[in-house]
């Protein structure tokens, strides 16, 4: 008689939901009080009323932000600011549309660094480099197809206070699309910040 032999296997699967940490309370409290965090934010809302009711285009830039500690921990800070789309970029835009470059299509890189002046629509670079490379962002679509997003992880070496961030059309110099200032995110080697840009281009109606 023919002896049949049974090989079985057995196992489990254990899952642990971890939730993403918010940034801490006094952060995001000292954050949304600063006066061009408001400033940004009445702006955003007076601008798509303005598109409501008088049916005329506007530019709304937004940028918000992950940190990612060396042991893998994330903490959201949800969204640092509002403003502000450079004079450079709309100047840029205009030129493109007489005669397109490649770089139009590159606005992608994120720098980030540690000056506190409030940004301004005149700004052309980051006011003062945190000294690590620019990081190369995806670019897709937001939550609609008029919205333009590109999100970018810039790693850091060094201990230091994260207070801005520019998105450029080139990993060195380059027109400086938007600049934004925030209360100050501090990192440590190993550390790294991902951030999201996001421009709105609402139609003319």
């Amino acid at each position: 008689m023919e002896t049949m032999n049974a090989i079985g296997f057995g196992g489990r699967v254990q899952a642990r939901v971890i939730r993403m940490q918010r940034a801490p309370l006094s952060w995001r409290a000292r954050n949304a009080l600063r006066l061009a965090f408001w400033l940004g934010w009445l702006g955003c809302q007076a601008a798509r009323a303005f598109t409501r009711v008088t049916g005329l285009p506007v530019l709304l830039g937004r940028l918000s932000a992950v940190l990612v500690r060396r042991d893998g921990t994330r903490v959201n800070y949800g969204v640092l600011g509002w403003r502000v789309v450079t004079t450079a970029f709309v100047n840029f835009m205009v030129d493109q549309l007489q005669t397109e470059t490649s770089t139009w299509g590159d606005f992608k890189y994120h720098d980030s660094g540690v000056g506190v002046t409030a940004e301004n629509a005149a700004d052309t670079d980051i006011e003062t480099t945190d000294g690590e490379s620019r990081a190369t962002g995806d670019q897709g679509e937001g939550a609609s197809a008029n919205i333009y997003k590109s999100i970018g992880t810039i790693s850091y070496t060094t201990t230091k206070a994260i207070t801005e961030h520019g998105l450029f059309n080139a990993s060195t110099s380059g027109t400086l699309m938007d600049r934004t200032v925030f209360s100050a995110i501090n990192v440590v080697n190993g550390d790294s910040i991902q951030f999201t840009y996001q421009l709105t281009c609402t139609a003319g109606s």
